[in-house]
C-alpha cells in the first residue's frame, strides 16, 4: 500500500496519506441545522484521513433535502463547525466543508413552505423523507437568469464562512442531482437561455460559482465534486463521457485544489468510463470515488489513473481506516439502519482497532 501512504500536495495542504474520508450525510444537525459536539466527535474520530470532507452544508436557509443535515449560513453555524475544526486540528488532521444547495431536492415540508428552485420546473420522480413522512417532491420553480447571482455569492459567502469556521477549505458540491448538477446535465436543464442548452452555457452557473468561491478564499482552497453518470435525483445526460471531458479541460483554468469525480451510477441506469477522459484532460489533482476498497485504490494511485481516493461507507464504519490498510486488519461492516438516524449509534460508537 506504499502509493496510498504517499503524501501529496493538495492546493494548500500536504496530504500525509491519500485516504480521503468522502462526504457522507449523516443527519446529526438536527431540525436547526446546527454543528454540533457529536459530531465534531465523529469527525475528529477520523483524523487520520489524509483529508476529511464534511457532509453536505447548507449555504442559505430554507434549502433543506434531508430535515438534519448542517448549515453554514448563520453566526451559530459558524460557531457549531469551530468545534469539529478544533477537534480535528487537535488530532492533526485536515477537513474541507462540502458547501451545497439542493435545488429541486429540497421539500416545502422542510423549507417553511417554500418551493424549491432549480434550472428548470420538472420534479424529481422519487419520494421524499419529510417530518410529516414521506411525500413525493415537488416541481421546482425555475430560477430567472437575475437571481443567479444572488446564489453565486451565496456560495461564494458560504465559503468565508467556513474558513471563518476553521476548515482549510472547501469543496463545491456539483454531484448527485442538486443544483450545479441541475443545470450541468441536460436530461435536468431544458432552458433556452444563457444558462441552458449548449455545454457551454449548461456550465455558466459551475464557472460562475468556482470563480467566486475562488476568489472569496483562494482557489488553493477549493475542491470540486462530480457525479456526471450518476442517475440519483432523476438525473442523466445524454453525453456523460463528453460533458467530462469538456469539463475536466476547462476546469484547469481554475487551479482548483483537486477535482473529485464519482466513476460510476448508483443504479446502473447509465454507462461509460468518465474517468479515463478526466485523467487525460485534467492537469490538477484527480481524486476518484465510489466503492473502491484499499488494493483497488492502492493500484489506481501507482498507475497514474488517480492521485487520491476518497471512501465512503468503509470510512463511516472504521474511524481508523488508515491504520486498518495499512496493517491488513479487517474492517467493521457499516449499518445502514444507523446511517440517517439521530444520536451516536451507528455513528461515533465504530470500535477502532
Amino acid at each position: 500500500m506504499a502509493s496510498l501512504f504517499t503524501p501529496l500536495q493538495v492546493g494548500a495542504l500536504t496530504l500525509p496519506n491519500r485516504i480521503v474520508l468522502a462526504p457522507l450525510t449523516r443527519t446529526r444537525a438536527g431540525m436547526e441545522h446546527q454543528p454540533n459536539a457529536l459530531m465534531a466527535e465523529y469527525y475528529a474520530q477520523r483524523a487520520s484521513g489524509g483529508l476529511l470532507i464534511t457532509e453536505c452544508t447548507m449555504i442559505q436557509p430554507n434549502t433543506s433535502a434531508f430535515v438534519a443535515e448542517p448549515g453554514i449560513y448563520s453566526a451559530e453555524q459558524i460557531a457549531g463547525w469551530k468545534l469539529t475544526t478544533d477537534a480535528v486540528h487537535a488530532k492533526g488532521g485536515r477537513i474541507f466543508a462540502q458547501i451545497w444547495h439542493a435545488g429541486r431536492a429540497a421539500h416545502p415540508n422542510m423549507c417553511e413552505g417554500l418551493q424549491p428552485v432549480s434550472a428548470t420546473n420538472v420534479a424529481i420522480e422519487d419520494v421524499v423523507h419529510t417530518p410529516a413522512g414521506k411525500v413525493p417532491y415537488v416541481a421546482p420553480r425555475q430560477l430567472s437568469e437575475s437571481e443567479i447571482p444572488a446564489i453565486v455569492a451565496a456560495f461564494a459567502q458560504a465559503a468565508k464562512n467556513a474558513i471563518a469556521a476553521g476548515f482549510d477549505g472547501v469543496e463545491v458540491h456539483g454531484a448527485n442531482g442538486y443544483l450545479i448538477d441541475q443545470f450541468l446535465r441536460d436530461g435536468c436543464n431544458q432552458r433556452t437561455d444563457g444558462y441552458g442548452g449548449s455545454r457551454e452555457k449548461r456550465a455558466r452557473f459551475l464557472f460562475e460559482v468556482l470563480t467566486a468561491v475562488s476568489e472569496a478564499i483562494g482557489a488553493e482552497r477549493v475542491g470540486l465534486r462530480l457525479s456526471l453518470l450518476n442517475s440519483f435525483n432523476s438525473m442523466i445526460d445524454s453525453d456523460p463521457v463528453g460533458l467530462a471531458g469538456y469539463l475536466a479541460e476547462e476546469l484547469n483554468r481554475f487551479n482548483l485544489a483537486y477535482l473529485h469525480m464519482m466513476r460510476a451510477d448508483f443504479f446502473q441506469k447509465q454507462k461509460g468510463d468518465v474517468m479515463a477522459i478526466t485523467r487525460e484532460k485534467y492537469k490538477g489533482v484527480l481524486m476518484g470515488n465510489m466503492g473502491y476498497n484499499a488494493q483497488e485504490a492502492e493500484e489506481a494511485i501507482a498507475s497514474g489513473k488517480l492521485d487520491v481516493v476518497a471512501f465512503g461507507t468503509s470510512f463511516l464504519a472504521n474511524p481508523d481506516l488508515p491504520k486498518r490498510i495499512q496493517t491488513g486488519a479487517p474492517l467493521n461492516a457499516p449499518n445502514p439502519k444507523t446511517f440517517y438516524t439521530p444520536g451516536p449509534e451507528g455513528y461515533t460508537d465504530y470500535p477502532t482497532l
